[in-house]
């Protein structure tokens, strides 16, 4: 039995690859590069869309110098592996980056009180 559809685990591999990507302030066209395919691939790979060839994961796990297990979130402790859908939205890298880079412990927890506050914000109230 051949099956050709995408599983969890392939739209699960491909967040953490884009999360990757994002960290490394690497577009899709340059992992394609690496990889040898193109943009649209990467695409296809991130959004799950497409199953990706074990030894085409081996090389992007190789050039992200993560062994493949962390790719299927097995070397990452538990819960952590939820951390990746949040990743993936745009922005998400730059200001979780953006915040590793104040050094005042206060500033910090000024940032994050005003992210806390707009998320709220953001909810629509229910009355």
């Amino acid at each position: 039995m051949t099956i050709k559809s995408t599983t969890d685990i392939d739209r699960a591999v491909g967040l953490r690859i884009a999360a990757l990507r994002k960290a490394k302030g690497l577009s899709q066209t340059a992992l394609g590069e690496v990889a040898g395919v193109t943009f649209q691939q990467i695409q296809k790979y991130e959004n799950g869309q497409n199953r990706i060839a074990s030894g085409r994961l081996q090389q992007i796990a190789q050039f992200f110098e993560v062994p493949m297990s962390a790719l299927f979130g097995e070397s990452e402790p538990q819960g952590q592996d939820e951390m990746f859908p949040f990743l993936a939205e745009p922005g998400a890298i730059e200001i979780l980056a953006a915040y590793a880079s104040i050094e005042d412990s206060d500033l910090r927890r000024d940032v994050l009180s005003i992210v806390r506050t707009a998320s709220r914000l953001s909810v629509p109230q229910t009355d």
